[in-house]
C-alpha cells in the first residue's frame, strides 16, 4: 500500500471516530438546547468559525505546500520567517477583534462573555496552524490524527460533564456549548505546540541553508491570501446563509419561531448527518495538497493522473453507498437528534447536495496543489450565487418553502463539482472519463 493510501487510512480512521464523537455531540446538544436552541447555536456559529478562519490566515496549506516542495535543510528558515509573520499578523487581529466584536449585531444576542471566548481563540488558532501545515507538509499525518480526535474527545466530556452535574437557562447553556469549543481548541493547541517544539528541536540538529524572509513571504503569501480569500468568502456565505433562509421562510408563510426551527432541524441534524462521512473526503483533501505539490512540482503528470483515478473511484464507491443508506434509513437516523418526519424528508431531499460535495473536497485540495486557486475561487464564486438566488427565489415561495432551499442547495453543489472536475481534467490531461492522454505540465 502506498504511502498516500496509508496516511489517509490513518486520517478516515480517527475522523470516523472524531464524526462519532460529533454526532453525539450534537445529540447531547440537540437534547438539551431544544430546537430553538439548537438554532441559535448553528446561527452563531458560522460567525465564530469565519473569525478563527482570519486567525489562521491558511497557515496549514500554506506552510504544508511549502514544506512538501522544498528539502528538508530550508525548514527551519522557513519557519523561523513564519512565526515572525504569525506573531505579527496574530497581535493585529487580536486588538482589532477586540475593538470590533462588542458592536458586532449577531453578538448581542448571546451571553455577554461569548465575544470574549472567541476573541481568546485567536492566539490559539494562530500558532496551532503552523504547527499543523509543517506536520501536514512532512506527512506525518498520526500527529494530525491524534490533534482532530483529542479535540472532539474533549468537547464531548466537557459537554457531558457540565451539563450532568449543573442545569442551565438557555443562554447560559448556549455559552457553556461555546466554552466547550474553545476547550478543547486550547487541548489541541497544547498538544501540536508539544510535538512542534520537539521537531524544530531536530531541525536545528540537521544541516540548514538559509532562505530569505521575502521568498518566504512570497511563497506564503501566494497560497495563503488567495486561500484565505476564498475561505473567507465560505466563511461570509455560512454566516449570512442561516439568516438567508430564515428570511426566506418568513416570505413564504413561516413565522420567526418557526423558521428558526426548520433552520435548526437542517443545519444541526440533516448537515450533521449527511456530512458524517465526509470524514474520509477531508482525509484525502489533507493528504492530497502536499502529495499533489510535490508531484506537480516534479512534473509526475502521469502520477497526477492515476491520482485522480483513484480518488474519483474511491468516492464514487463510498458516497453512493452513505446517500443509499442516508435515504432508506433516513427517520431513524433524524430521530437520533428529534423524532420529526420533516427532518427525515429534507435528509432524503438533500442526497445530491452531499454527494457532490464529498466530490468537491478533494478536488479542491488537487485545485489547491496545481496552483489553481483562483479557478476554485471564481467557480466557488458561481456556484453560490446562483445557489443563493435559487434558494431565495425558491424558498420565498409558498408552494416551495423549504424544498425551494434544498432545490438551491443541491443545484450549488453539482454545478461546483462539474467546474472543479472538468478544470482539473484539462489541466493533467485526462478525459472527463478519466481517460489519460499525453500531456506536459
Amino acid at each position: 500500500m502506498s504511502s498516500f493510501f496509508k496516511g489517509t487510512l490513518l486520517l478516515a480512521a480517527a475522523a470516523f471516530f472524531s464524526e462519532c464523537i460529533e454526532f453525539l455531540v450534537n445529540m447531547i446538544l440537540a437534547n438539551e438546547l431544544g430546537e430553538r436552541g439548537m438554532g441559535l447555536y448553528m446561527t452563531i456559529l458560522p460567525s465564530i468559525f469565519f473569525i478563527i478562519l482570519l486567525a489562521s490566515l491558511e497557515l496549514p496549506i500554506s506552510i504544508s505546500k511549502f514544506i512538501a516542495e522544498r528539502d528538508s535543510k530550508y525548514h527551519k528558515s522557513m519557519l523561523q520567517h513564519a512565526i515572525r509573520l504569525t506573531i505579527i499578523f496574530t497581535a493585529c487581529l487580536f486588538i482589532l477583534t477586540a475593538v470590533l466584536i462588542p458592536h458586532i449585531p449577531v453578538f448581542q444576542h448571546y451571553h455577554p462573555l461569548l465575544k470574549w471566548l472567541v476573541i481568546l481563540l485567536i492566539p490559539v488558532v494562530s500558532f496551532s496552524s503552523i504547527a499543523r501545515g509543517y506536520f501536514m507538509g512532512k506527512q506525518q499525518m498520526g500527529k494530525i490524527a491524534v490533534s482532530n480526535f483529542l479535540r472532539k474527545v474533549v468537547q464531548l466530556g466537557l459537554l457531558v460533564l457540565v451539563y450532568q452535574l449543573f442545569q442551565f437557562e438557555m443562554e447560559t447553556a448556549l455559552l457553556v456549548a461555546f466554552c466547550t469549543l474553545v476547550g478543547s481548541e486550547f487541548i489541541v493547541f497544547v498538544y501540536l505546540i508539544h510535538m512542534f517544539i520537539v521537531q524544530f528541536q531536530h531541525l536545528k540538529q540537521g544541516p540548514q541553508n538559509l532562505i530569505s524572509k521575502k521568498t518566504v513571504l512570497q511563497n506564503l503569501m501566494a497560497v495563503s491570501i488567495p486561500t484565505t480569500a476564498m475561505r473567507i468568502f465560505h466563511a461570509f456565505t455560512n454566516a449570512i446563509e442561516p439568516f438567508l433562509i430564515k428570511t426566506a421562510l418568513v416570505r413564504s408563510g413561516f413565522n420567526e419561531n418557526l423558521a428558526t426551527e426548520h433552520f435548526g432541524m437542517l443545519a444541526g441534524v440533516v448537515i450533521t448527518i449527511g456530512f458524517f462521512p465526509a470524514f474520509i473526503a477531508h482525509s484525502l483533501l489533507t493528504m492530497l495538497i502536499p502529495t499533489v505539490s510535490k508531484a506537480y512540482t516534479k512534473k509526475e503528470t502521469h502520477r497526477l493522473q492515476r491520482l485522480l483515478q483513484q480518488v474519483m473511484v474511491l468516492t464514487l464507491l463510498y458516497g453512493s453507498l452513505a446517500v443509499t443508506i442516508m435515504y432508506f434509513f433516513a427517520e431513524p437516523l433524524t430521530s437520533l437528534f428529534f423524532h420529526s418526519a420533516t427532518a427525515a424528508g429534507y435528509l432524503q431531499m438533500l442526497w445530491p447536495y452531499f454527494l457532490f460535495h464529498f466530490f468537491v473536497i478533494p478536488m479542491q485540495a488537487y485545485l489547491i496543489g496545481l496552483g489553481l486557486l483562483k479557478d476554485t475561487f471564481i467557480h466557488s464564486i458561481w456556484s453560490t450565487v446562483i445557489s443563493f438566488s435559487l434558494m431565495y427565489f425558491l424558498g420565498s415561495l409558498h408552494d416551495f418553502q423549504m424544498g425551494g432551499i434544498i432545490i438551491g442547495m443541491n443545484t450549488g453543489a453539482v454545478l461546483l463539482a462539474l467546474m472543479h472536475y472538468l478544470t482539473i481534467c484539462k489541466k493533467i490531461g485526462i478525459s472527463w472519463s478519466l481517460r489519460t492522454y499525453p500531456r506536459n505540465i
